[in-house]
């Protein structure tokens, strides 16, 4: 079977990295997606494991359409049938991009009708109910090729289940751990997050630390497919367990904002995790290591603060951070001209995109140890 793992722009080698360790061999990397090959207990590892992957599709088939009967005719001759009863609510959805077909809706409706003609003649009845269980149908279109898949999911891998409670403008779960995956963070590596927010960056770097199934605790649309063995997730469930620590790491999260905290705490203990939390200022850090990695997303003055305090904050930023030359420091915002406010040339940046939004993550290395200069 042919899978699909879509992520956000730049994403793309944490992902590819993150199968590879699994045992999974990429066979191409895209824009947004990464592709590989495997069976169900490929898939449930993947769904239990990928950090910074959006979601997981497994694809049925692909073929070329400019135009609807295309899109009918070359739907309806998939094979549907391994995947989908005479009873299976078919859910679609869908998005196209530089394509001659643009009109999602249409294309959503159009595809929809061709799997129940497919299903009434593979089946030999006369009508297709739709009363079982749902089953997703993603149709990407792109330059006019077609890919349909079977959304393995539900809700998207940012779903953690850990955070239940929000703050404004929060850091979601995949780009929290995008953000540490390409820091130079390791296991036994101090990690500082002073604008925690909700908690997402401390959060996600303490699980990947302590070898934690980012969706152990989460169900999947997948679980419920009539095709796929009974026992898969349970299995894949068990040996994520077996490969779990749970050991107090060296990792704070501080924010101005008791409230903050408050629900930081909240949901490390869900997530399973041991932190320490801080209610402090920026300007107020301080640390007992020589060398560790500060990674923070700022307000950018988009929905949080106004732009002068946005200046005023990231100006203060580089005055604290000079103060821990020997940390890794990784910023990210959608500000374009950061690094002339911050007053320092970026040692390696990142496109990303956070809630919509075109954002860089600006990566400033640790100096070398002043104790070896002479």
């Amino acid at each position: 079977m042919q899978f699909i793992a879509t992520c956000k722009l730049g994403l793309e080698s944490t992902v590819a990295i993150q199968l590879k360790k699994l045992g999974i061999e990429p066979t191409e990397t895209l824009d947004a997606r990464v592709c590989f090959a495997g069976n169900f207990e490929t898939m449930a590892r993947a769904l239990l494991w990928l950090r910074t992957a959006e979601r997981l599709l497994m694809t049925v088939g692909s073929f070329e359409a400019k135009t609807f009967d295309d899109l009918f005719e070359g739907t309806k001759g998939l094979n549907w049938k391994p995947f989908l009863t005479p009873t299976t609510r078919i859910h679609v959805n869908g998005k196209s991009a530089k394509s001659t077909l643009f009109s999602v809706s249409d294309c959503q409706s159009i595809v929809k009708k061709a799997i129940v003609e497919n299903l009434k003649a593979s089946y030999h009845v006369d009508r297709i109910p739709e009363t079982g269980e749902e089953v997703i149908v993603e149709v990407g279109i792109l330059r006019d090729t077609v890919t349909l898949s079977l959304d393995c999911c539900g809700a998207g891998l940012s779903r953690r289940g850990y955070r239940t409670y929000n703050v404004p403008a929060p850091l979601s779960e995949t780009l929290g751990a995008g953000m540490v995956m390409l820091s130079k963070f390791y296991p036994d590596t101090p990690l500082i997050d002073p604008m925690c927010g909700s908690g997402t960056i401390p959060i996600e770097a303490a699980m990947i630390a302590n070898n934690i199934a980012p969706s152990r605790n989460r169900s999947f649309s997948s679980e419920n497919w009539t095709f796929v063995p009974s026992d898969v997730f349970r299995l894949a469930r068990e040996q994520a367990r077996d490969e779990e620590r749970h050991e107090k790491l060296c990792i704070l999260g501080s924010d101005l904002d008791p409230h903050c905290i408050d629900l930081c705490k909240k949901h490390a203990k869900k997530a399973g995790v041991l932190l320490n939390w801080k209610v402090a200022d920026v300007r107020d850090l301080s640390v007992e290591r020589e060398r560790g990695v500060i990674l923070c997303n700022p307000p950018y003055g988009e929905r949080l603060m106004e732009q002068k305090e946005v200046v005023r904050l990231y100006k203060t930023m580089r005055s604290v951070f000079d103060r821990v030359p020997e940390w890794e420091k990784g910023i990210i915002t959608s500000m374009r001209d950061f690094e002339s406010i911050y007053g320092k040339k970026a040692d390696k940046r990142r496109k990303l995109s956070n809630g919509g939004m075109v954002c860089t993550m600006y990566r400033y290395f640790a100096e070398p140890h002043r104790s070896s200069l002479s």
